[in-house]
């Protein structure tokens, strides 16, 4: 006879812990996530952690972009960027950049459930299909300023949904030039002609509260990471966005114009003058002056 197995749970026994956790184990068939031990008890950021074991539960092509994940957390993108930088360190996590067949540059992203291992034992995963490229806009016949282009191999692709680009004919020349001048101070600073038109406007606040072009440049170039994990553009208008503004100079303080004296009549004279208490006039006191000195010799 087969002996039956009950899955009802276990009643205490002596040997039973009294301090610390104590599992409440529930069999899960659906809806579960599996994470190695060496993940989950990690040592250092709960986020890290938290941001694995999140882009495990994950289905495959679910994008995992630093602004995706801020959407989900509520943790900020310095946060989350650190938290994906040691999740690449440690080899968990893994970027590549392949060329499509349409000759289009896509950067994907692979995470491991063991650092530097393989698809399990059932194959690898097949890959999403490449979702349909969006009919491109007609394009205004505008002769645009001229901006640093990205290198053709270098250029992120244009996703569904993505907005078209706009010429820079609209965009302040003063912002467009500082943007141009980033890549003078770091030649990974490359913006695309969208990026830059993105950026425009919060340079220009920059510049309208009174900032100096070179103090925008210094605020926007220094302390980078040595590792991009994302465009460019989304760490300067992070840093745009979260830096105060300065406050307005103000004026030097407007000068009031100094008393007129009265006129007043000469006690010697009687010819009149100007003086703030009466007496005589400069012509009487030299007068005078002259006479004590000739009295004094």
């Amino acid at each position: 006879m087969v002996e039956t197995q009950s899955n009802a749970p276990l009643r205490a026994s002596a040997g039973r812990s009294t301090s610390g956790v104590i599992h409440v184990r529930t069999r899960l068939t659906a809806d579960f996530t599996v994470i190695s031990n060496a993940l989950a008890q990690r040592r250092g950021s709960a986020v890290t952690v938290g941001v694995a074991a999140y882009i495990l539960s994950l289905p495959d092509g679910s994008p995992v972009t630093i602004t995706a994940l801020c959407e989900h957390f509520s943790e900020g993108e310095i946060l989350i960027s650190r938290a994906l930088r040691e999740l690449e360190d440690a080899g968990y996590l893994e970027r590549r950049r392949e060329r499509l067949s349409t000759g289009r540059i896509r950067t994907r992203t692979y995470f491991y459930d063991v650092p530097g291992g393989g698809p399990d034992q059932d194959g690898p995963h097949p890959e999403p299909p490449e979702p349909p490229a969006p009919p491109k806009p007609p394009r205004p016949r505008q002769r645009s300023a001229p901006v640093p282009q990205t290198p053709a191999s270098d250029s992120p692709p244009c996703e569904a949904g993505e907005e078209p680009a706009i010429p820079l004919a609209d965009a302040d020349p003063k912002a467009v030039a500082v943007l141009a001048s980033l890549r003078r101070v770091d030649p990974r600073l490359i913006l695309s002609e969208r990026e830059a038109v993105r950026l425009a406007p919060a340079i220009t606040s920059w510049l309208a509260a009174g900032v100096a072009p070179h103090q925008v440049i210094e605020m926007l170039t220094a302390r980078l990471p040595d590792h991009f994990l994302s465009r460019p553009a989304g760490i300067l208008a992070y840093r745009l966005r979260e830096t105060p503004l300065p406050a307005p100079p103000q004026g030097p303080p407007t000068e009031r114009p100094a008393a007129v004296p009265p006129l007043r009549n000469c006690d010697g004279c009687e010819r009149a003058f100007r003086a703030a208490e009466p007496g005589r006039c400069r012509s009487c006191r030299e007068r005078a002056a002259g006479e004590r000195l000739r009295a004094a010799g």
